[in-house]
């Protein structure tokens, strides 16, 4: 299926630990390439011996995109209730650790044509990413965890100061609830790709999540500018304020307005956007701002290697 030449510039660009390439090359259907193939991994595996230990203990190129699969799960699964009134098929659920159900999540009526067509789109590409993640993982794709989008919800509301008491928040209720749910989501998808990217050595396998940040670089910005269009400044500017709370000290969480001026893209004063490391990313899906492995959007933790949050 692949050229010789292809195969060769692929692994020459890799920087990826050896278990990591094997596997990409194994998913990309360079099985049968023989003895060429084995030949230049045992050059790379080589190298790859003289790495040093600091480079040894960072997180291999399948963990970091694990984590992200854990992410992509919980996007499909949301966008895919919200418009079909379904989750995910059975055969993109299976994997490595344990398999949990979802809670919650039924079709959203819309009425706002354009935000169905919106919210459709979204549904497809969120799918897609946890095909993209699964297929290049192959076997070492971790499985779908337990996830909440019932009673975590609420609490992310109650946490946000969006309702109080005894009150219930159904992100499906209808569309305001949906963009408000979707907002929380989307921000934190696009810091978390930000902060992975660094990690990341694979060339290729960097260009892929590359790609994804900048899908869900556009998912946020139409779910922002949907949210502005209806006048959802000061919601949003709360569960801003909540993430910011969440995900440790510093204030980078920007809601859709600055002052009385929209705030379609959150960038610095140099125009670059910021990025959450995978703990901090956790610390707002697990709902909680200290050091814990579950909570929150996941009950019982995300699966793979990258599980712990930080702590505030």
């Amino acid at each position: 299926m692949f050229g010789k030449p292809f195969v060769r510039t692929l692994i020459s660009r890799s920087a990826e630990n050896r278990t990591d390439r094997r596997r990409f090359l194994k998913a990309a259907g360079a099985a049968g390439l023989g003895v060429v193939g084995a030949t230049y991994l045992g050059v790379q595996a080589t190298s790859s011996a003289s790495a040093t230990g600091e480079a040894a203990a960072a997180p291999s190129d399948a963990a970091v995109l694990n984590f992200a699969l854990n992410l992509e799960y919980l996007e499909a699964e949301f966008y895919s209730f919200a418009v079909y009134g379904h989750g995910l098929p059975d055969d993109l659920t299976g994997g490595v650790g344990t398999q949990g159900g979802v809670a919650g999540g039924k079709k959203v009526m819309f009425h706002d044509k354009a935000l169905h067509q919106f919210a459709k789109e979204i549904a497809g590409d969120e799918v897609a990413h946890v095909k993209f993640l699964r297929g290049a993982l192959g076997e070492a794709a971790v499985s779908r965890p337990q996830i909440d989008l019932k009673d975590s919800f609420t609490a992310a509301a109650k946490a946000a100061g969006l309702i109080s008491g005894y009150q219930q928040f159904d992100p499906f209720a209808n569309e305001k609830n949906f963009l408000l749910a979707a907002f929380l989501f989307e921000d934190v998808g696009v810091t978390a790709y930000k902060g992975a990217a660094p990690l990341i050595t694979n060339k290729t396998f960097l260009d892929a999540a590359a790609g994804i940040l900048a899908a869900e670089a556009y998912h946020a910005a139409t779910i922002r500018t949907s949210l502005f269009d209806r006048d959802l400044g000061d919601a949003a500017a709360k569960i801003s304020n909540a993430r910011d709370a969440l995900d440790g000290p510093g204030d980078d969480d920007q809601g859709i307005l600055l002052g009385n001026q929209a705030n379609i893209v959150p960038t610095d004063n140099n125009g670059v956007c910021f990025g959450r490391g995978a703990d901090r990313v956790l610390n707002v899906v697990y709902l909680n701002p200290g050091p814990v492995k579950e909570g929150g959007f996941f009950p019982k933790g995300v699966n793979g290697d990258i599980v712990a949050s930080g702590g505030a």
